[in-house]
């Protein structure tokens, strides 16, 4: 049996308890066409119909499995009666009080649906933490290679230790490199690629610290500190950094 059919016979029963407990009330009800009211019974008007109604067909599973369980109380005689006159008695009906289940159930999903969906479109702060996670991974690890390259002598367009030492961009090529990231192979084209920085005071370990204009560049390592290959007759080093020397600063991670 559907849920409207199931519906349709309970009004057709509560007409029949009406009518054997009080005839004369039954008739009252069916010439009027509104809700009578009887020792025993609850009220319920056209209207609270219609609204049971649009609360099934909007309703789940459960919301199914609920209805039927208070017909069934309902029909067992399980129900107590609000009507005016002698209250719980066998085989009544408490419709009433079932309209008012039902609208509240049907109010009740439609709110978890729509927390469902907003919960949905929200992103979940376990996959942004954990976006943010690997990329500060990624930059502890390449910052711990660089420093593998500390002592190593600059030379101008070195890009390898097989020639001896590495230039300023050489050895940010050759960091990023070793991690996946391909940058290209000069400073002027290095300082193009990511995303700009503000400030030292945005700046997070990784990016990289363009310096003169776009003649220099190294790795910030955070704190205030980069790491860099200077000049001829220096080696790679940790150098502390400012704003006033500071270009530009980009971001290549994440």
């Amino acid at each position: 049996m559907s849920m409207t059919q199931a519906l349709t016979r309970v009004g057709e029963i509560r007409t029949e308890i009406s009518a054997l407990q009080d005839p004369t009330a039954a008739r009252g009800a069916s010439s009027t066409g509104t809700t009578g009211t009887s020792s025993g019974t609850g009220t319920a008007s056209a209207t609270d119909f219609a609204s049971v109604l649009a609360a099934v067909g909007a309703g789940d599973a459960k919301g199914s499995s609920d209805l039927f369980g208070s017909l069934l109380s309902s029909l067992t005689g399980t129900s107590t009666g609000t009507g005016a006159g002698t209250g719980a008695s066998p085989g009544s009906l408490d419709l009433a009080g079932l309209f008012s289940s039902l609208a509240a159930g049907a109010t009740s999903a439609g709110s978890a649906t729509s927390a469902g969906a907003a919960a949905a479109a929200t992103p979940s702060a376990a996959a942004t933490n954990g976006a943010t996670s690997g990329a500060a991974g990624k930059a502890g690890a390449i910052l711990d290679t660089a420093k593998q390259y500390l002592g190593v002598p600059y030379v101008w367009g070195g890009e390898s230790l097989a020639e001896g030492g590495l230039d300023c961009s050489g050895l940010v090529q050759l960091v990023f490199g070793a991690h996946g990231v391909d940058l290209p192979r000069v400073a002027k084209d290095q300082m193009r690629q990511g995303t700009e920085v503000a400030s030292l005071a945005q700046a997070q370990p990784g990016d990289l610290i363009v310096q003169r204009g776009g003649k220099h560049i190294g790795i910030y390592l955070g704190d205030g500190q980069m790491i860099h290959a200077p000049k001829p007759g220096r080696t790679v080093e940790i150098t502390p950094v400012t704003d006033a020397s500071v270009t530009t600063i980009r971001r290549v991670l994440g």
